[in-house]
């Protein structure tokens, strides 16, 4: 399994996180264009960049051009995250955690969580935001937790329904639809939870300084 980090160009993570994900088998680091901004910013020297090159300073980029593998797309029909998310399924990675990719431009975040589903399931991508961890979920996962941890669920159609098991809202073969109906800021009671989905995908969102202070992380 070949797993990477994408680092974008929005709001910048901590050292902590990406130290913990890069311990827990993220271990390629690509910049998506103006991630590598960041990424001089936190120290961290990249496997990749790759984009159009519009975002990253030309101080920047002198910096890494001996140091770093530097991959120009010059075409303009998709973002430079699409570009790092279709560059790791070229070489063959299967999971992601996308890092940067929520801020102020609200519509590069929407742009963004698009991608977890149009690449479902060539990559499993992770969102890793400022509190917050995004999971895509198909079928069913189980996975550690601690009691009072913060655990949202959503859908987007009728037809997916979701079951879960250690969240103190229980889910029973609810419906979920974007814009309908949610389950937001449901609450484990758990050291496990489960989560079943039919018919469809869910974002399952968790606490990401729970993830970290309780290395809770783990390959679903």
């Amino acid at each position: 399994m070949k797993s990477c980090l994408i680092l974008a160009n929005g709001k910048s993570p901590t050292n902590t996180v990406i130290k913990y994900f890069y311990k827990t088998g993220f271990t390629t680091i690509i910049c998506a264009d103006g991630g590598a901004n960041s990424a001089r910013k936190l120290n961290l020297l990249p496997d990749f960049i790759i984009g159009d090159l519009d975002s990253i300073t030309d101080s920047n980029l002198k910096y890494y051009s001996k140091k770093v593998s530097i991959i120009k797309y010059n075409r303009q029909d998709d973002t430079d995250v699409d570009k790092s998310i279709k560059f790791a399924i070229k070489n063959k990675y299967t999971q992601a955690v996308l890092l940067g990719v929520t801020g102020d431009r609200l519509d590069h975040t929407i742009c963004n969580l698009g991608m977890v589903i149009k690449y479902y399931p060539r990559i499993k991508i992770y969102i890793a935001a400022e509190k917050s961890f995004l999971i895509p979920v198909k079928n069913t996962i189980k996975f550690p937790s601690v009691p009072g941890e913060i655990i949202s669920v959503y859908a987007f159609d009728k037809k997916t329904k979701i079951t879960s098991n250690g969240l103190r809202y229980k889910l029973k073969n609810n419906t979920l639809p974007f814009g309908v109906s949610e389950s937001t800021s449901n609450v484990s009671v758990s050291n496990n939870v489960t989560i079943e989905v039919k018919n469809g995908i869910a974002f399952v969102i968790r606490e990401l300084q729970s993830l970290i202070k309780y290395d809770l992380f783990q390959f679903v």
